[in-house]
């Protein structure tokens, strides 16, 4: 249930039930997200229906690679724009544990998570292979290059890279045709 050694004892009966029911049933949806049977429907129909499931937030014509891997407790973090492609073998996190008062000596197993949402904004294109971090902004048309990881908010309409990803070329506006 990933929850800190000091906050066991803070988790009640309840979640405990919920987490029992709804952690393999998460699981089932995302193993049904590579099942080659439904490959020909997969990325554009079956993976994003799936994920809504899960709770995330997911728009229209959105295409999902293969082996993506989102945080399946916490999908309802995951907000996805119009448009958007992902690529195979992404990963998208909503936690990572709270450095903010670790210290020497400390022990990182009772460190708490930190949950943080992820937006991906509308036509936007994740590279293969990429890593998403808890609380990123990825703004309107960015591209993602492959085996970035986005650590920081990337700005609208640019293309990053990196690790981390750094916008490294400005989209401009398209010259009107005469």
């Amino acid at each position: 249930m990933n929850y800190p050694e000091e906050e066991y004892g803070q988790v009640g009966l309840l979640t405990v039930i919920g987490k029992f029911f709804s952690n393999p049933y998460h699981m089932l949806l995302l193993s049904m997200m590579n099942w080659v049977i439904f490959e020909p429907i997969a990325p554009r129909m079956l993976r994003p229906f799936l994920l809504r499931r899960m709770g995330a937030k997911v728009g229209k014509n959105v295409y999902i690679g293969d082996h993506v891997n989102f945080d399946q407790n916490r999908s309802h973090l995951i907000s996805i724009g119009d448009h958007v492609h992902i690529d195979s073998g992404c990963r998208i996190l909503c936690h990572k544990r709270d450095l903010s008062n670790y210290h020497i000596n400390d022990d990182y197993a009772r460190l708490p998570y930190k949950e943080q949402p992820v937006v991906i904004g509308k036509g936007t294109s994740i590279g293969m292979e990429s890593f998403l971090m808890p609380g990123v902004t990825i703004g309107e048309g960015v591209v993602i290059g492959a085996g970035s990881l986005v650590t920081k908010d990337i700005p609208s309409w640019c293309i990053a890279i990196g690790r981390p990803a750094k916008p490294i070329k400005r989209f401009i506006p398209r010259e009107p045709q005469a």
